[in-house]
């Protein structure tokens, strides 16, 4: 992992396959950079999404190196293979982890509107919303099924009745860019 001083600084986690990194995963990290009062981000490469399948997975190495690639020009964005390392899952384990090892680091959790869309079918995802502020980003076509979703409705009630929410909603300029798509145009 990074060897830095991190104490009362705060980290943007961006967790993901990176089945390629793309521009997208730039401008959201970027933007959490620029606007947002993040120190630092770190895209976290996952080996395997428990939600995804093996199938149309690139191999882990080939994900880094494109992760390592497109973010080669912003210091700022560290790309980790902490979940390989330590054999970690899922994200709240990783949390965990980063937590202990680096106490005193205010962590955030950054991710796309897909994300949330699905957000409640991650291993113990109101466990995440406590551990960490979560930070969602605007993703076409995303925006009404992830305001929609079981995880968006249930924060509101935290909104609504005057306690500190823990997920925030942004909208920004969209990006198109899709691991998705950049998939399919290459087969």
């Amino acid at each position: 992992m990074k060897p830095i001083y991190t104490k009362n600084r705060t980290i943007g986690l961006l967790g993901g396959s990176f089945n390629p990194a793309h521009a997208g995963h730039l401008h959201i990290s970027e933007y959490a950079l620029n606007m947002l009062g993040i120190d630092e981000i770190w895209w976290l490469v996952s080996p395997q999404n428990p939600l995804k399948s093996k199938d149309d997975m690139a191999d882990y190495g080939e994900r880094f190196i494109s992760a390592k690639k497109i973010t080669a020009k912003n210091r700022k964005i560290f790309v980790s293979d902490i979940e390989r390392k330590i054999g970690t899952k899922y994200t709240y384990q990783t949390i965990y982890e980063l937590q202990k090892r680096y106490h005193g680091t205010n962590f955030i959790w950054l991710m796309g509107a897909d994300n949330l869309a699905g957000f409640h079918h991650w291993q113990r995802w109101q466990e995440i919303l406590r551990l960490v502020p979560i930070v969602v980003f605007d993703r076409a076509p995303y925006s009404f099924t992830s305001l929609a979703s079981k995880t968006y409705l249930r924060m509101r009630k935290f909104l609504n009745a005057g306690k500190t929410p823990s997920l925030s909603f942004v909208r920004l300029k969209r990006d198109a860019n899709s691991s998705t798509a950049i998939r399919s145009r290459k087969k």
